[in-house]
């Protein structure tokens, strides 16, 4: 009895130490935490708008990137081939002669260049030779036929065995074209890419890389509000400045219907007469459309 009496006052002291410090911990905290709520609700409210000059004016919203310039004025362009054509083989084979080189005018139809074709012609040969000989024998059994010294089921063997064999003649003579290539297109010869002996395969191979440069594309790209002012038939002024002197008159002839929506802008061509190739494709230029 006598040890636990002795040792209460210490216990009373360190109770009240205890309750001491846990009030001023709490007020500490209710200070700390009435702070923060403070802060976060200044952040939150919107500030005034300040008027006048000085480092708090507001600027005007920038304009938009969709708004179209001033009426009339130039926009720039980039001058491209009307067809650009990558010419091959209907036919694998060896390639025996290429006709033209980088440079070249060529014409529709013109034979560019020739893949090696002695086993065809020899077919051909062949089924001519042959059709020759199935016309005389008609010739000798028509007589024979007119005189009933043949059946008609004979003479009608002949008349068709004939038939046939022209049509192996055309079919012949096809295979052996496809041994020849032609241009597709009136232009020029932009790219030599194969040479004689080399083996051209139809899936991958081609031989010749062909423009057609009259007439030429002029390709624009504009603001989207341009779309309700632009339509098929209208004119444009195009200048080649510093290229070319002078300005050339050019035709709408398509508007997209679809704006990109990343850069608000819509593609429009036009279409350049050039008679003898004065201008040449690649070229950047400037456009003012005339309504």
């Amino acid at each position: 009895m006598f040890a636990i009496r002795a040792t209460l006052p210490e216990v009373s002291a360190s109770l009240a130490a205890a309750d001491f410090w846990g009030t001023r911990m709490k007020a500490f905290l209710a200070i700390l935490f009435g702070a923060c709520f403070a802060h976060a609700a200044g952040a939150q409210s919107p500030s005034a708008p300040v008027s006048g000059a000085g480092a708090g004016e507001t600027k005007p919203p920038a304009p938009s990137a969709q708004a179209a310039p001033a009426a009339g004025g130039p926009l720039e362009c980039l001058v491209e081939p009307h067809l650009v054509v990558h010419v091959g083989s209907a036919v694998d084979g060896v390639l025996e002669q290429v006709l033209v080189n980088r440079g070249d005018r060529v014409r529709k139809g013109q034979v560019v260049a020739k893949l090696q074709s002695g086993v065809e012609s020899a077919t051909l040969k062949l089924s001519q030779a042959r059709v020759e000989f199935g016309r005389r024998k008609v010739e000798r059994n028509e007589e024979l036929f007119t005189k009933q010294l043949i059946s008609a089921l004979e003479w009608d063997e002949l008349v068709t065995e004939v038939k046939l064999r022209e049509q192996e003649v055309k079919r012949d003579e096809e295979t052996l074209k496809l041994r020849t290539i032609l241009s597709p297109i009136d232009g020029v010869v932009v790219e030599r890419r194969l040479t004689p002996g080399e083996f051209i395969r139809t899936e991958k191979s081609v031989v010749l890389k062909l423009a057609q440069v009259d007439p030429l594309n002029v390709e624009v790209v504009v603001p989207a509000g341009y779309f309700k002012s632009l339509r098929a038939g209208m004119a444009g002024t195009v200048s080649f400045e510093p290229y070319l002197s002078g300005s050339y008159r050019a035709t709408v002839v398509v508007v997209d219907q679809v704006v990109d929506a990343a850069s608000g802008t819509l593609g429009v061509r036009l279409q350049l007469p050039n008679p003898n190739n004065r201008i040449p494709a690649g070229i950047k230029c400037s456009v003012v459309f005339r309504k």
